[in-house]
């Protein structure tokens, strides 16, 4: 049995280059680099990073159910800004998808994401529940 299993969400924005929206390795779910982008590749909530958030993590969420785990699993969160300062305005989203939950996390600004007009991006790791 093979301990390495790729997820893709149905009806989702397809991938923008060769990767996959997360894999799965034993109870760990590695999830990729999610931005704000609709099942056709059109920029969510463009020019509102916390719209952008939330759907990024509304896709995470999805992505989390699939695998068979939740918000709490997650463990480390990794979010790319292209500026800093909107820390301010998908901290209140962050806190509505993980209530309790703290993962470890580092915050990065950046001069680019993949696409114009991308404001976030947010990549995390998951441990799940054994025999999920």
């Amino acid at each position: 049995m093979t301990m390495r299993t790729e997820i893709t969400l149905p009806n989702a924005a397809a991938a923008l280059s060769h990767y996959t929206d997360a894999v799965r390795f034993g109870d760990l779910l590695f999830i990729s680099g999610t931005v704000a982008l609709d099942e056709n590749n059109q920029i969510v909530a463009e020019g509102d990073v916390a719209g952008q958030a939330d759907h990024i993590l509304s896709t995470i969420g999805k992505i989390l159910t699939q695998a068979g785990g939740n918000f709490a699993d997650i463990l480390r969160v990794t979010v790319y800004l292209i500026d800093v300062n909107d820390r301010g305005k998908i901290n209140p989203v962050r806190q509505r998808y993980f209530g309790a939950t703290k993962p470890a996390s580092t915050l990065v600004e950046v001069s680019a994401l993949a696409l114009p007009g991308l404001l976030v991006e947010i990549e995390a790791v998951a441990g799940l529940p054994p025999g999920t």
